[in-house]
């Protein structure tokens, strides 16, 4: 919370360029399955929140802009090419995956059901476990070192000294 005890919310991201705070209430929290939405974020769905009435700040680097449609734009991160937002005459919304804590906000609706891919509802029901637990990737994985932006604000980025 802000001293104002309003809700304070930051993000950005992949590689740290692009970084963003929303002081205030977000709007609905929603699942976009149409079909311009997939290909934007080149996944099975895209979850967006609405900025709503509350206040965004771009504290880094501004996100470019593609022209999705005649009414609306989609947002990026200039270096990194992450997705980051869905802009529309009635406001802008922020993809929930670039929050520092996407876990703090849920989405509340679906949409673009008719472009629904058939097997998204059946993901929960397959198998799954830990990224350790897949002999095949735990080489790389246990020496991997990230160079993917914190969750959370940095002075700057990316750090000097990367090994």
């Amino acid at each position: 919370m802000s001293l104002d005890n309003r809700p304070v919310y930051a993000g950005g991201c992949q590689c740290g360029a692009v970084r963003f705070r929303v002081e205030g209430v977000l709007g609905d929290a929603s699942i976009c399955h149409c079909r311009m939405c997939q290909k934007a974020s080149g996944n099975f769905y895209q979850p967006l929140v609405s900025v709503g009435g509350a206040r965004l700040t771009w504290t880094r680097v501004e996100p470019k802009h593609f022209q999705s449609s005649n009414f609306a734009r989609r947002g990026f991160c200039p270096e990194c090419g992450t997705p980051l937002t869905f802009e529309a005459p009635d406001g802008i919304a922020l993809a929930i995956a670039a929050f520092d804590h996407p876990e703090e906000i849920p989405p509340t609706i679906q949409w673009g059901i008719e472009a629904k891919l058939p097997y998204v509802d059946t993901i929960p029901s397959l198998p799954g476990g830990v990224t350790e637990d897949d002999p095949e990737s735990l080489p790389f994985v246990t020496s991997m070192v990230s160079y993917q932006h914190p969750d959370h604000d940095t002075e700057t980025w990316p750090p000097e000294n990367r090994s």
